[in-house]
């Protein structure tokens, strides 16, 4: 081992590869512009670790979508940079790189997870891991990196939306700001990094597409989203480090705001905003589907919160069919009071989350399934025309920007309407009646 650590690899890091290999733990995911290099240190990273790694036999795989990705891309570039070790073998047959002591390097395809099964990995690299099967690494990469406690893992690619490899990447941001050491993660846009001459940027600009520009060459995951409401305010605020950990204030009150379901989701948001403080704290988020409101209130107990004001449409003052009560009246008698927000169109509550994202921190753990909802609401696409609607498309996300939207208009809008002349009178103060029948009952 001591002749190995005299060999020199013919690899000249970049600043920002160098910084990687610097910076790198246990866990890390590298979110890297197209021609950043993030294979060329991909490589170099798994060779290191596994010609330094002190058990017996080491073995680290570069695992690729398909076993025909992986020979294009790695095969050569593994010989370049590994030709130089006294004694290594190639087994060109078995994309396989015999190294000294009994180390060896595979490059391997996700195309039949199962087909891995068994092996044992001291290190390994999932290169563009939105296209790999949702199973390879939960159920076969993570349990072959287990053996001695001290398998690592490097996640590579470039952005496509919302899938695995954004979950993978907001995992580890989750992970760092929660304290821990064995996570690094990186993203780097072409406009950051002086890679790429900005000659060739605008090239590249002026010949595509600008959500496929965003995408390939500025990492932006919210690209691929196309229609999305509140994509691009979302990735603002990220830029602008207003997600991740949000401090609760135990001495103030939190606020709720709900979205009501019942064979349905019904979604709650959580947060704060401190006297003076012109931000607001979106500190929580919780969803459940199919549970009465008991369900929630015991939810909202759950917490260590002291709640102020809760947030709720008009429907809230809906008298139900089958109590003749209205779930305004439910809530007051399980010790929840009911702020009803101003009734807009669909187009004026869009904009009013549109101006409250910029001015919110969002709790990127607590809020993980929140924030997903706002990203991915999007406008309807119509077939017929090929083009894109004026209203939303009304599914997962649908229930959560609902509830967000009454955090927004209430928020705004303080006060808001008199609950007692509601009840008493069963209209809203512009005179709206909101005592029509529904047609579920919640228990």
């Amino acid at each position: 081992m001591s002749e190995l650590q005299q060999i020199i690899i013919p690899y000249t890091p970049r600043p920002l590869q160098r910084r990687f290999h610097a910076d790198c733990k246990r866990f890390n995911v590298a979110v890297c512009h197209r021609r950043f290099g993030k294979t060329v240190m991909a490589i170099n990273w798994l060779l290191r670790e596994i010609l330094t790694c002190p058990q017996k036999n080491a073995q680290g795989a570069y695992i690729a979508p398909t076993y025909g990705a992986a020979k294009r891309i790695a095969w050569q570039m593994l010989r370049d940079y590994a030709g130089v070790i006294p004694g290594v073998k190639f087994n060109e047959a078995e994309l396989r790189c015999d190294l000294p002591d009994g180390k060896r390097l595979w490059l391997l395809g996700s195309e039949n997870p199962d087909m891995l099964r068994g092996m044992r990995l001291d290190a390994a690299v999932l290169d563009e891991y939105a296209d790999m099967n949702a199973r390879l690494f939960p159920e076969i990469v993570r349990p072959a990196l287990s053996d001695f406690g001290t398998g690592k893992c490097l996640w590579i690619g470039t952005p496509r939306g919302e899938n695995q490899f954004k979950e993978i990447y907001d995992t580890a941001l989750q992970q760092i700001e929660g304290g821990s050491k064995e996570w690094f993660a990186m993203r780097f846009p072409a406009s950051e990094t002086g890679i790429l001459k900005q000659s060739e940027l605008d090239a590249a600009k002026a010949t595509m597409d600008p959500s496929q520009y965003e995408q390939e060459f500025e990492c932006s995951w919210s690209a691929a989203l196309i229609g999305s409401y509140f994509a691009n305010q979302l990735d603002e605020i990220d830029r602008r480090g207003q997600v991740g950990p949000v401090p609760w204030e135990p001495n103030l009150p939190v606020f709720t705001s709900w979205d009501l379901g019942i064979s349905d989701a019904t979604a709650i948001w959580f947060g704060q905003q401190l006297p003076r403080e012109r931000f607001i704290r979106i500190i929580d988020y919780y969803e459940e589907t199919g549970e009465g409101l008991h369900h929630y209130i015991k939810e909202l107990k759950a917490r260590p919160y002291t709640y102020g004001k809760h947030y709720f449409p008009h429907d809230v003052m809906v008298r139900e069919l089958g109590s003749g009560s209205s779930r305004y009246e439910m809530l007051m008698g399980l010790g929840v009071r009911p702020t009803v927000v101003a009734k807009l169109s669909v187009q004026d509550g869009i904009e009013a989350v549109r101006a409250t994202i910029p001015k919110c921190y969002f709790d990127r753990s607590n809020c993980a399934q929140g924030l997903k909802a706002l990203r991915h609401y999007h406008r309807q696409f119509n077939d017929r025309t090929g083009d894109w609607k004026d209203r939303p498309n009304h599914d997962w996300s649908s229930h959560a920007v609902d509830s967000f939207r009454y955090l927004s208009v209430g928020l705004r809008d303080g006060d808001n309407e008199d609950l007692s002349s509601i009840a008493r009178t069963g209209r809203t103060s512009n005179g709206q009646p909101v005592m029509a029948p529904a047609k579920t009952n919640v228990g």
